[in-house]
């Protein structure tokens, strides 16, 4: 249902309960600034979203009567975590007090409350189910991870996905993979060749921030890869199996083992599609890869220019243009390649970012951009990477339009495609 009105602003009261103020109009961020947001642009908290307390500091609203921005000081803002398939709008608007502790690695979308119900300021940019709560049956997950982990008892990689990524930290992917359906993870790197700020899965113990999971600690074999990897592609329905997960390093690093797994499990099976999240920084290595049937390839970035991507990924022995030189590299071979898009509302959608995408999807010959929240804090970050100012901005969804006019044969969406939509209806031919 449409709103007609902004909702209002939520806060915490520091206990774990949360309240409206019916003086104040929820309202949203782009980088440093606060913006009242369009009733259009707010969409109910999706199944699977989260309302999360923001310690030490206090939410910015529209005053309903005279129509200023004010601070709440009543309690602490609250934000929203979004479930996968939506794509945040705007930031909770809030002001930092002096001594707040850093805010974890989540996204922090601009929430509010109307009529009995939470909203959001957010899109859905993405219809395949994949990863929604409502698919997920925690009684076949246990017993497809336990067939699993008996299925394969020497295997340390099928253990690594279901005592750690599924059944400690609930990773969608690795519980799609107990599930026996669509796409399967397989970490292999346990270092990175990149020292990104907001990595999930190392943080230095002096940082203020806390990594989200535990990174793998071996390198797995191709057996093992194999073994469980071509049952997956033969079996499931819309399979892909993806190299480059949250639990790890950079998969690149391992690309000679990548090659050699690719190598076997096509001659156990023609089937689904192999894939890559990457960040890019070996363009050699993906030629390789591409050369025994790597079919499709996801560059992570927060930026594409160069000036802010370097002050994040902090790159070792690799420069932003290989990540470019990567994506030209796949498209080179005809295979699909995406970008795993870091949105920041005030960041992704200044003019500067957007002429820069723009250059970038014209250079590499881009198929799909998946719209992925930036989870960090939004001050920390900013800090960071040294932005002061906010720079002009079109809106985020402005710049999706104008995107989406320029260059309409490239997809939008959040997951990698399996090859049935690449190969076919890419709008309508989703998991189910």
């Amino acid at each position: 249902m449409a709103l007609h009105q902004s909702p209002y602003l939520l806060y915490s009261d520091g206990k774990g309960n949360i309240f409206e103020d019916t003086t104040l109009y929820a309202v949203g961020r782009s980088a440093w600034e606060a913006f009242p947001i369009s009733p259009e642009d707010w969409i109910e908290l999706p199944d699977g979203g989260n309302l999360y307390e923001l310690p030490g500091r206090h939410g910015i609203g529209l005053d309903v009567a005279s129509g200023e921005l004010r601070l709440c000081l009543k309690g602490w803002a609250v934000a929203a975590f979004i479930p996968p398939a939506h794509t945040g709008l705007y930031i909770a608007a809030f002001e930092t007090t002096k001594n707040a502790p850093t805010l974890p690695l989540f996204c922090y979308t601009a929430a509010g409350w109307f009529n009995n119900k939470f909203y959001v300021s957010a899109i859905r940019i993405e219809q395949d189910i994949r990863q929604e709560c409502a698919g997920y049956d925690d009684t076949k997950i246990k017993s497809g991870s336990q067939y699993l982990t008996a299925a394969f008892p020497n295997n340390r990689l099928v253990t690594h996905l279901m005592n750690n990524c599924c059944n400690t930290y609930s990773c969608p992917a690795a519980r799609n993979f107990a599930l026996g359906r669509w796409e399967c993870p397989i970490p292999t790197s346990p270092s990175c060749n990149a020292n990104c700020l907001g990595c999930i899965s190392f943080q230095p113990e002096e940082e203020t921030i806390v990594a989200t999971q535990d990174r793998l600690t071996f390198k797995p074999s191709v057996e093992e890869i194999v073994e469980f990897a071509v049952p997956h592609l033969i079996n499931a329905p819309y399979p892909i199996v993806s190299f480059g997960q949250g639990c790890e390093g950079e998969p690149l690093l391992m690309w000679e083992t990548i090659k050699q797994a690719i190598i076997e499990i096509r001659k156990h099976t023609n089937k689904g599609s192999i894939n890559i999240n990457t960040n890019g920084s070996k363009p050699n290595a993906v030629k390789a890869l591409c050369e025994v049937g790597l079919d499709s390839i996801r560059v992570s970035t927060n930026s594409f220019r160069k000036e802010i991507y370097t002050k994040y990924y902090r790159p070792n022995n690799y420069q932003f243009e290989d990540i470019i030189e990567s994506l030209k590299v796949i498209r080179s071979f005809g295979r699909w390649s995406s970008i795993n898009y870091f949105v920041f509302p005030g960041m992704t959608d200044t003019s500067e970012e957007y002429e820069a995408l723009r250059t970038i999807i014209k250079e590499t010959d881009l198929n799909m951009i998946q719209w992925r929240n930036f989870n960090i804090d939004p001050d920390w970050y900013l800090k960071q990477i040294d932005v002061k100012e906010t720079a002009e901005l079109l809106g985020i969804k402005q710049v999706m339009d104008l995107i989406h006019e320029e260059f309409p044969k490239v997809q939008f969406g959040y997951f990698n495609p399996p090859m049935e939509r690449i190969k076919g209806n890419f709008e309508t031919d989703f998991a189910h």
